[in-house]
């Protein structure tokens, strides 16, 4: 906790998963996943064959998101990893992106 503010930190990351991540459950996944860590944000299939997400909050709900990211959904196969730090924004939920 912030002796100043009182807020609890937070971290936010934006991530990028690489290989056979679309078409395979993986932004469901993510949802459910983020949602049982109690994790704001996003997750959306991008045009390139990646999957973007954005995760806000605890710093280690946060990590455990990523280090999740990497495998992935049984069906899927990550390929590569690429995350981004980003200032926290103080959003609330966590959607599918369409």
């Amino acid at each position: 906790m912030s002796e100043l503010t009182g807020s609890v930190q937070r971290k936010r990351v934006r991530v990028l998963v690489s290989g056979d991540v679309q078409g395979v459950g993986f932004r469901w996944w993510t949802r459910d996943a983020a949602g049982g860590l109690g994790l704001d944000g996003w997750v959306r299939n991008r045009s390139d064959g990646r999957v973007e997400a954005v995760f806000e909050g605890s710093p280690e709900a946060v990590d455990r998101a990523v280090a999740w990211c990497g495998t992935g959904p049984r069906w899927a196969t990550v390929s590569a990893l690429e995350v981004l730090d980003e200032p926290p924004e103080g959003v609330n939920g966590f959607t599918i992106v369409r």
